[in-house]
């Protein structure tokens, strides 16, 4: 009862210092994504061959729901494949605000950011070249799912001008993300504690390849958890560089969600999935390996 007791207090005073923070961030984010969504989405449908390119740079940025939005793009034939898989591998969903808001240095922060563009690019490229040389589909666009349904499934009226303002945004987001927060970092903890440290560190070091195996698992969860929980592990010490890239890379937040409603061709939604894990648990032994 007492370890109960300390971790859930443990958890409340960790999520209440960040809250502010946490705010801030989504603030700031949705300003810029006010901004830069219908921009980030023409130059993508105009990128043609360097579509991969555009895609990894623009898909760094923190916009909500960007990985759907190329996932409708992609059902549509808008864009190629591999432009959609560097969108998924260098979106990173709620890790940059999630480490803004821990106070995460910018020195740690930008050459994560800079790895899942460049890793996106190198991919997207490579797909884009292996697709054309077995058989490819030309573009003819067809946009039939509007992203502003996501996001009202969401709850975070990213889209909805009329609704709420910048500031019901952020506050929504916030709020959506510090009780996503609080919930997993108590399993954590509690995880932590029952368990110890040591004991956790002792076998992901014993199989550091298993690690990268379940991190890019958890990276298929179509949501904001897996993120948050990636990322929690790697700032906690449980998990390495490369381990949490494993997990962030394959991590594309709703957009493959989205890819299995407006994209009927399931076998091919398959086969987009299970190259994007490929890729990213590849990338992220690789980067361990070398780091």
């Amino acid at each position: 009862m007492e370890l109960l007791v300390d971790v859930i207090l443990d958890t409340v005073i960790d999520g209440v210092k960040i809250l502010p923070f946490l705010f801030i961030t989504y603030l700031l984010m949705e300003l810029l994504e006010r901004h830069t969504m219908d921009k980030a989405g023409d130059i993508v449908r105009k990128a043609g061959k360097s579509g991969p390119l555009w895609g990894a740079v623009l898909g760094v940025l923190p916009q909500c729901g960007f990985s759907a939005a190329a996932s409708n793009l992609y059902a549509g034939r808008v864009i190629t494949v591999g432009t959609l898989i560097a969108i998924y591998l260098s979106t990173s969903d709620e890790m940059l605000p999630l480490m803004i808001s821990e106070r995460v240095p910018v020195t740690t922060i930008l050459p994560i950011l800079g790895l899942k563009a460049l890793v996106g690019i190198i991919a997207g490229f490579i797909v884009d070249f292996a697709a054309n040389k077995t058989r490819k589909i030309r573009h003819q666009g067809r946009e039939d799912f509007r992203i502003e349904e996501l996001c009202e499934r969401e709850h975070c009226h990213c889209e909805d001008e009329e609704e709420g303002s910048i500031l019901k945004s952020a506050f929504v987001h916030t709020v959506h993300i510090f009780l996503y927060l609080l919930v997993l970092t108590f399993i954590l903890n509690f995880i932590v504690e029952l368990i110890g440290e040591e004991a956790i560190m002792s076998v992901i070091t014993a199989n550091p390849l298993l690690g990268h195996i379940v991190a890019g698992i958890i990276g298929l969860i179509p949501n904001c958890a897996a993120s948050i929980i990636i990322t929690e592990l790697y700032l906690g010490g449980m998990i390495t560089m490369g381990t949490m890239m494993s997990g962030l890379l394959v991590g594309a937040g709703i957009g493959l969600l989205i890819l299995f409603r407006v994209n009927p061709e399931f076998k091919r939604n398959l086969h987009i999935t299970g190259i994007l894990y490929v890729i990213g648990v590849f990338f992220g032994i690789l980067i361990d390996l070398i780091l």
